[in-house]
């Protein structure tokens, strides 16, 4: 459960329910850090003569670090304990570790968070189960870990440090006895959830979903990042709007550079002031709310560059006001302009919707809602000759699970068929 995205988004809603037993300590207590080539041999060993598969978990430092790397590592398995290892110290040390952990099947609680940077560290699983994944395709109504264990273990796990400055050291030992409780019970959990998914009738489902996680690798970077800043939607000049990309980009060049949070480089609401006021000089820059501060005064060169820049580019290089899409506009322009196909999305929403209650499966964990939003921009009956066959070689191509397209193409095919 990586730093800030190991809950759900509603924290009250990650509660344990009333009767739970306090889970306070791991049961063997807190593990040393292994922070040596030879701890992390003797790691290695350690975990091989256990059994069954391996608790995973990673803590990162989201908010306060560039990048999305590991800053504490936590291993159990049956008849071995706990490990919880420093990455930093022992990035090039861990060769035995991962002849041993990578041919196990890793149990983690939303795998897609930890799973890039366990892999810059050449640490990637064999096979993979996701107890979160596995609570949404249960139907369970929260899938945070503590709410999971609550009930199913009937333990109530204590959160608290996840936002936590992973980075730091030495890492404090409520810390560490966090992060040794997060795999303590996971194995357990994994138990718990298989035997539900298969009175369901969902284990293969999960199975396809579990191996698609394991080979999807990190996402794509989105395009135009710099259009989500905080504020920017109060820009309606053009070269204002290139003010903002300058100074975004350099943002992230430096945070990039010296591994620290953009947001803690420079606010966005910084940015956005100075798109505004598009300051002349470093004294007009100086002026305004942050960039006066003593940390900024000695960035300021490099700030006023990027206006600079900005404010030096010919009219046919400035960004369009509105982003360019790469595919359909965004749905809620459909209704004006293209009503056919807003009512095409309609309708597929209506029956996919309806298909979540009868499976207790989220509408998103069904089919990607980009796949469904491109199908309806695109759909065409004139030159679909089979539309469930059309549907499932266009979900093919987006990746859709087996399980999603044999569940959705035929109510799909019929719902957009009625509604042409």
């Amino acid at each position: 459960m990586s730093a800030g995205n190991d809950h759900d988004p509603n924290p009250s809603e990650d509660a344990p329910a009333a009767a739970t037993e306090p889970l306070l300590a791991p049961r063997d207590g807190v593990p040393d850090v292994v922070t040596t080539a030879a701890g992390a041999e003797e790691a290695a060993a350690l975990l091989a003569r256990g059994h069954g598969p391996l608790a995973v978990d990673a803590e990162r430092a989201s908010g306060y670090r560039y990048s999305a790397r590991a800053y504490l590592i936590q291993l159990r398995r049956d008849g071995a304990g706990t490990v919880l290892l420093d990455p930093i110290p022992t990035a090039a040390d861990l060769g035995s570790l991962a002849v041993v952990i990578n041919e196990l099947e890793w149990v983690l609680h939303s795998a897609d968070q930890d799973l890039p940077g366990l892999e810059e560290l050449g640490l990637r699983p064999a096979a993979l189960y996701d107890t979160e994944l596995a609570g949404r395709l249960a139907g369970f109504p929260r899938v945070g870990l503590a709410a999971i264990v609550a009930q199913t273990l009937g333990l109530e796990l204590k959160k608290g440090h996840g936002a936590a400055d992973w980075s730091k050291r030495p890492l404090p030992d409520s810390w560490l006895n966090y992060a040794a409780l997060d795999v303590e019970i996971l194995v357990e959990l994994r138990a718990e959830m298989a035997a539900e998914l298969d009175r369901q009738g969902k284990s293969d489902w999960a199975a396809q979903e579990f191996e698609h996680i394991r080979l999807a690798g990190p996402p794509k970077p989105k395009p135009e990042r710099w259009r989500r800043t905080s504020g920017i939607h109060a820009i309606k000049n053009a070269r204002k709007l290139a003010i903002v990309r300058e100074l975004w980009s350099t943002r992230d060049e430096i945070a990039a550079r010296r591994d620290i949070a953009p947001g803690r480089i420079l606010p966005d609401s910084a940015i956005v002031a100075a798109a505004q006021a598009v300051p002349r000089t470093i004294g007009d820059l100086r002026e305004l709310p942050v960039f006066g501060g003593p940390r900024q005064r000695r960035s300021s060169r490099a700030w006023i560059s990027a206006i600079e820049r900005a404010r030096a580019l010919p009219d046919a290089e400035l960004p369009p006001l509105t982003q360019q899409f790469d595919g359909p506009p965004p749905a809620a322009r459909w209704s004006r302009h293209h009503p056919e196909a807003a009512a095409r999305l309609t309708a597929a929403r209506t029956e996919l919707s309806a298909l979540s209650e009868e499976v207790s499966i989220p509408v998103e964990n069904l089919v990607s809602p980009e796949l469904v939003r491109r199908l309806c921009w695109d759909w065409d009956l004139a030159a679909t000759a089979d539309a469930v066959e059309y549907i499932y070689s266009r979900f093919t191509a987006g990746d859709a699970r087996p399980w999603q397209r044999e569940l959705t193409a035929p109510l799909l095919a019929k719902a957009l068929t009625d509604a042409q």
